[in-house]
């Protein structure tokens, strides 16, 4: 317990970067996607399943470069810029899963499973993680504080409220220690943080920030279970040792790439219903 918590405040200046927002958040996005495709990519080698490491970040670079495009575009248009930026990543995405089965061609060289991982990879960890840049880009900037919040906070609530009252597993094959009151404490205090957030900062919005509270709180622990899974089918314990006590960068962001879209996605809904 006593190296998560080091490595928590030693985590600590990614706060800087949150609060600096724009190319700073950018730059920390692009910087935890490649990092963590690596990762990913180190974890299939392990099944021997051979994605393509140069297609991957050579996608990965393209989809964040999609910000200068979109906001060159947007400059010469009235549509705002976040908008361009998801037509942009829409075709992002066809090219993506076009380029990794374009990649599988050489059948006597590579396997199903190699073009396979290559298009898994690119939408689970670029595309994914992308999402925060985009939140940063809407009219709500203040929102990705609430993905930190209830990735973060679900996770140690669920921590401590498992380690002191946990006696259901919630998913033995997947993480042995995790448990049904630990989820329990965890969107409690994920809820609550956001809320919280929400009052302070965003007084008009608390109530969606309770709301994102809970169901980011929930897609975080689905993105650490759907890590823990590939971990498992993988053979590893961690996807790297970057951060002591930790693991890489995908055992510390797995959660925190799940809850991104969810976010991103409420406001794009909360900002159509606001409009009508």
């Amino acid at each position: 317990m006593k190296t998560r918590i080091i490595s928590g405040f030693v985590m600590a200046p990614l706060l800087v970067v949150l609060y600096l927002g724009g190319w700073w958040l950018w730059a920390a996005a692009l910087i935890i996607s490649l990092m963590g495709a690596h990762e990913f990519c180190n974890g299939w080698n392990a099944l021997d399943v051979k994605p393509s490491k140069p297609v991957i970040y050579v996608m990965t670079v393209a989809i964040y470069a999609t910000t200068f495009i979109a906001a060159a575009m947007a400059a010469s248009s009235s549509v705002p810029k976040y908008y361009v930026n998801m037509m942009l990543v829409a075709v992002w995405l066809f090219a993506a899963v076009a380029v990794s089965l374009i990649y599988g061609w050489k059948i006597n060289e590579r396997g199903a499973y190699d073009a396979a991982a290559t298009a898994v990879t690119l939408v689970y960890i670029p595309l994914f993680t992308y999402h925060m840049v985009l939140i940063d880009m809407t009219d709500y900037p203040l929102f990705i504080w609430i993905v930190i919040i209830t990735a973060f906070g679900s996770d140690i609530f669920a921590y401590f409220t498992g380690y002191f009252l946990g006696k259901h597993k919630m998913a033995p094959n997947l993480s042995p220690k995790k448990t049904v009151e630990g989820a329990v404490g965890g969107l409690v205090g994920s809820s609550l943080l956001a809320w919280l957030f929400g009052i302070i900062f965003m007084k008009e919005m608390s109530i969606v920030c309770l709301l994102l509270g809970f169901f980011g709180g929930a897609a975080g622990m689905a993105g650490d279970l759907t890590a823990s899974a590939f971990k498992r089918k993988m053979g590893i314990k961690d996807y790297g040792k970057l951060i002591p006590g930790h693991g890489g960068i995908m055992d510390r962001f797995d959660s925190v790439i799940f809850v991104a879209p969810v976010v991103y996605y409420a406001i794009v809904l909360m900002t159509g219903a606001l409009s009508i």
